[in-house]
């Protein structure tokens, strides 16, 4: 039985399949996402959207969907499905819809009366290019496919409208066309396996709308641009691949890259491959000399906090050492440029965030654990150094060290933590002074640098043992958890989950009784099904749903929403204190998270969910922190079943 399957009563329920999302991606940071009844519900869905760098950063939606009509005794059946104004939707494709699955590839099956009819899609790896797969598995008399291409030519972030500027012009070529809207943008080259008709009937398709855009108050409604159609006879038993992509094919090698492709797909068979599988999306290499892990699908970019969170769980708990290393090598030069020139990367954002250098030292201790302190020391060794003596000479424009061994950060103004929701240019959360986790990360890097060195550094020495003594004096208050932040006389009594890192750090300053309070308060006032409320209910703002226009977002965001990443740390800090006792416990809690592997875009994980029942998935749908964090976890436990 699949693991990612649907049957009939959950495809034709709209309520159920347009909240059911998927995304295929590339490693030029391209990707195909849609919901699993193809019927675009977000203006960042389409069959093919892709970067277009010499007009912005941005990707950009070329074709958007693609309606499939079979005709049988002049009788017309189009499976596509599209929403207009006043909850209307139309043409209803997917009452059709038999099965959908997605273990290696996501197939669609059919039933058009006598006729069933299946297709799976596939986006390559190195191109940018989606190919679908039709076969023809069942009928009793001649049948045809008609294929209507919709097209935007936009960027992701705008909506496009029928207009007279658009280029109607198109080029035939080899068993399809090829045409572009507007200057600028790339050819798309629309091709199929076998000779296809094409009918020039150039129409505006408008009204159509994007629900969850309208959820979060965006302008949701668009017009797209249908040039003709495709024809082509299909006899029982045959298969034909239609390909689109920014450069053209040869039509004859069609299905050897298909099934190219799928070969090189890893099954979604379980929780772990689905996550191997989603961890593997994040990974883009835009040129043979970088790489990168993107933040989340599918509108975040690189973030430099996130890709060092990130890193070792999509890498080295899958066992991709030599990718880990790419991005590292990648990511290296960036943090020099940063600390000797106070430079910004182009691609790698808010690599000044005080915190980002000491993430990086986090996950090449992540490495070392992994591949030993020897080959640790050859590689990364001077970076860390670096890092120490960049933030001991007091270099950091946001950041000082104080007398008594912490690190003082500003964040009154600019939001420099991962809470980084902001509102009217000013941060919701203004955490500002000696940060809980900034001061743990803190700690663990010099422990770490010391292992690493091996020898006596006085220096060093005297910083672990005053922050030995400074770290619970300032954090630990009179109830036994930590304060969030300490600005002088301001103390921050919220209850919130960046405390969890003192616990599951490797080096920490707190004591086993000081870390079994902290997860004790974690546990009874942050800790939810999905992830580790950012707020207390206790604590005064406490906002658990994610709902509404921008501003209402953002001032929920960080204001008990529960993060799943956090739920890895605390896990990881749980397994730390309690050892192998832990384990059991550990495991139940994976359980509601393996449930999300068929929910909201299916076989990852949202960057977000309700900090209450029934805790619904928000935000970007494939977030990496959480994929990395899980798979990190369930490393972490194999390890321990091992033993």
């Amino acid at each position: 039985m699949s693991y990612l399957k649907f049957d009939k009563t959950v495809m034709i329920n709209l309520e159920e399949s347009l909240t059911r999302e998927v995304l295929r991606t590339n490693r030029l940071g391209a990707y195909h996402s849609s919901t699993v009844v193809d019927c675009n519900t977000r203006k960042y869905h389409g069959l093919l959207v892709m970067p277009v760098p010499n007009l912005d950063k941005d990707n950009h939606v070329l074709l958007s969907s693609l309606d499939e009509t079979v005709i049988q005794h002049g009788a017309e059946f189009n499976l596509g499905l599209h929403k207009y104004s006043g909850n209307n939707f139309s043409p209803k494709g997917h009452k059709y819809i038999r099965e959908y699955s997605c273990d290696t590839v996501p197939r669609t099956v059919y039933r058009v009366g006598g006729v069933i009819f299946s297709k799976e899609k596939v986006f390559s790896m190195y191109e940018n290019r989606i190919m679908i797969k039709y076969t023809l598995e069942d009928a009793h008399s001649e049948t045809t496919l008609r294929f209507r291409p919709f097209l935007a030519f936009r960027n992701v972030n705008e909506l496009t409208h029928a207009n007279n500027n658009l280029n109607q012009s198109y080029t035939e070529i080899t068993n399809g066309i090829k045409t572009c809207m507007y200057a600028g943008y790339p050819d798309i080259y629309m091709q199929f396996s076998k000779k296809v008709k094409f009918v020039y009937n150039p129409y505006w398709y408008n009204g159509i709308e994007y629900p969850k855009e309208q959820e979060r108050g965006y302008p949701y409604q668009e017009d797209l641009y249908v040039p003709g159609y495709f024809e082509v006879p299909i006899k029982k038993g045959e298969s034909i691949i239609f390909s689109a992509g920014d450069t053209q094919v040869a039509t004859t090698k069609l299905k050897t890259l298909f099934d190219k492709e799928i070969a090189n797909r890893t099954p979604r068979t379980s929780f772990f491959n689905c996550l191997k599988n989603s961890a593997q999306q994040f990974f883009i290499r835009p040129n043979a000399n970088s790489a990168y892990l993107l933040a989340g699908y599918p509108w975040f970019k690189v973030r430099a906090r996130d890709l060092f969170v990130s890193l070792p769980g999509c890498t080295l708990s899958i066992n991709d050492i030599p990718r880990f290393e790419q991005v590292m090598n990648t990511a290296i030069p960036a943090l020099h440029a940063f600390m000797e020139e106070n430079k910004n990367d182009d691609t790698i954002q808010e690599i000044d965030n005080p915190d980002v250098l000491l993430w990086a030292v986090w996950a090449i201790q992540q490495y070392a654990k992994e591949c030993g302190i020897e080959q640790t020391k050859t590689l990364y060794l001077p970076i860390i150094e670096e890092t120490i003596s960049y933030i001991c000479s007091q270099k950091h424009p946001y950041m000082r060290l104080t007398d008594n061994g912490l690190l003082f950060a500003d964040g009154k103004d600019k939001a420099i933590t991962w809470m980084n929701s902001t509102t009217n240019g000013k941060p919701v959360v203004p955490r500002t002074g000696y940060i809980v986790e900034f001061n743990a990360l803190w700690y663990n890097a010099l422990c770490f640098y010391k292992e690493l060195k091996g020898d006596t550094d006085k220096q060093i020495d005297d910083l672990i043992n005053k922050i030995n003594v400074s770290f619970p004096e300032t954090f630990i208050n009179g109830y036994n958890y930590l304060f969030d932040y300490v600005n002088g006389s301001y103390i921050d009594w919220s209850v919130r989950p960046n405390m969890i890192f003192a616990v599951s750090l490797t080096y920490s300053p707190l004591t086993r009784l000081q870390k079994r309070a902290v997860l004790d308060i974690v546990t009874k006032e942050l800790l939810t099904p999905k992830g580790i409320r950012s707020l207390s209910p206790k604590s005064e703002g406490y906002r658990p749903y994610c709902t509404g226009p921008q501003y209402e977002r953002d001032l929920a965001y960080h204001q008990g929403t529960a993060w799943p990443w956090l739920l890895g740390a605390y896990l990881e800090g749980y397994l730390r204190v309690f050892g192998k006792s832990g384990v059991a416990f550990a495991e139940r809690m994976l359980i509601s998270m393996e449930e999300e592997m068929g929910n909201h875009c299916i076989g990852t994980i949202a960057e977000l969910f309700d900090g209450n029942p029934p805790f619904t998935g928000r935000g970007a749908i494939s977030f990496a922190m959480n994929v990395a964090a899980m798979l990190r976890i369930l490393n972490t436990l194999e390890k321990y079943n091992v033993e």
